[in-house]
C-alpha cells in the first residue's frame, strides 16, 4: 500500500507542476500582450508629443520672427529719437553761445 501511495504523491506532483507550468506560460503570454499594448500606447504618445514638439517650434518661430522684427523697429525709432536729441543739442548749444555773447556785450557797457 505504501507504494501505492508513493505513487499516487507523485502523480499528484506532476500534475501540481504541469499546472503551475501552464500558469507561468499563461502568465508569459499575458506579459507579452501586456507589453505589446503598452508599447503600442508609448508609440502613439512618442507621435503626439513630436506633434506638439513641432508645433511648439513652429510658433518659437514666428515669435522670434516678430521679435527680430520690432527690435528693426525699435531700433530704427532710437536712431531718430537718437538725431533729434543730437539736433536739439546743437540748437541748445547755438543759443546758449548766442545768450553768452549777449551778456558779454552787456557786462562790457
Amino acid at each position: 500500500m505504501t507504494i501505492a501511495v508513493t505513487w499516487t504523491l507523485v502523480g499528484l506532483l506532476a500534475a501540481t507542476l504541469g499546472v503551475l507550468s501552464a500558469a507561468l506560460f499563461g502568465l508569459g503570454s499575458k506579459i507579452d500582450a501586456q507589453g505589446a499594448t503598452l508599447a503600442a500606447r508609448i508609440g502613439a504618445l512618442d507621435a503626439k508629443i513630436d506633434a506638439q514638439g513641432a508645433h511648439v517650434a513652429e510658433r518659437i518661430g514666428a515669435l522670434d520672427a516678430k521679435i527680430d522684427a520690432q527690435g528693426a523697429h525699435l531700433a530704427e525709432r532710437i536712431g531718430a529719437l537718437d538725431a533729434k536729441i543730437d539736433a536739439q543739442g546743437a540748437h541748445l548749444a547755438e543759443r546758449i553761445g548766442a545768450l553768452d555773447a549777449k551778456i558779454d556785450a552787456q557786462g562790457a557797457h
